[in-house]
């Protein structure tokens, strides 16, 4: 059956469309913009704060509405394994983050845990180091085993590459071996007390739910969406979500639906105004 656009309708009635339908239509190209430079992944809270950077004052019910009519949908589904190895003999330390999320400077915390990528060579393991003060990923690293050099160790060297730990910094995980084990907490211990080290409670998710979270997303966001051949495909394209997509363009709604880069930049002229 051919379908007919309404404003071929609207021709054929003699009469011009209406302003709101013109302005919708002027607003859908906005939006199919932004939905596909997310790949997908924004649904109409995100886009509405979007459209609001680009100058558009609209409301989040109407750019749902219209991402509906043009079945434009933000697709989520959920599937994961639980990465945690805790059947070991290895010392235990309390939960001193305690859920508290919310941080004032950054490297004040850091969160990290590990998940498994699935590609036709077999598994890779992703391990990411989160700063909570502004959500981003500070280090990260991909390996084919569990082993403590292929995940925790190799995402520290990352992170501490980049950032100085100079004041205390409470780093916290799940109760995993790559984290308990002597080689990582060794290196830890050798800040001389300025990193304090926490995990997570037995079966408690929610103690590291930072990093639960950024799992999901990148999972439901960008994993499900590929199949990935070889490992090196895999973590070409972990690498692209992470480095050119999470870390620099991505919306966060705990920053206020601005990106990493605005935070930091809105933070920095906060400071010089103080």
């Amino acid at each position: 059956m051919y379908k007919l656009s309404k404003s071929s309708y609207y021709h054929w009635l003699g009469r011009e469309p209406s302003k709101r339908w013109l302005e919708n239509q002027t607003i859908l190209s906005v939006i199919r913009d932004v939905f596909k430079d997310s790949f997908g992944s924004y649904g109409a809270p995100r886009i509405k704060e979007e459209l609001s950077k680009k100058g558009y004052r609209v409301s989040r019910p109407r750019v749902a509405k219209i991402m509906r009519a043009n079945n434009l949908f933000a697709r989520r589904k959920r599937k994961f394994r639980i990465t945690t190895d805790s059947g070991h003999n290895y010392p235990l330390v309390r939960n001193i983050l305690n859920q508290n999320f919310t941080v004032f400077r950054k490297n004040q915390v850091w969160v990290s845990d590990i998940t498994y990528i699935e590609t036709k060579q077999g598994w890779m393991y992703l391990t990411v180091i989160i700063n909570l003060f502004h959500r981003k990923v500070v280090g990260w690293s991909m390996g084919e085993t569990l082993n403590t050099s292929d995940t925790i160790i190799s995402a520290w060297n990352m992170a501490v590459k980049s950032n100085n730990i100079t004041k205390e910094l409470i780093f916290h995980s799940d109760r995993g071996s790559q984290y308990a084990g002597h080689r990582f907490t060794n290196i830890l211990k050798s800040y001389d007390g300025t990193v304090k080290q926490s995990m997570s409670r037995k079966g408690n998710c929610w103690d590291n739910a930072v990093a639960e979270s950024f799992f999901k997303s990148l999972k439901v966001e960008w994993v499900y969406k590929h199949d990935y051949d070889l490992r090196s495909n895999a973590e070409l394209s972990i690498f692209q979500w992470i480095e050119t997509w999470y870390n620099r363009r991505r919306m966060h709604s705990t920053l206020g639906y601005k990106t990493i880069e605005e935070f930091e930049n809105e933070m920095y002229n906060q400071q010089i105004a103080a």
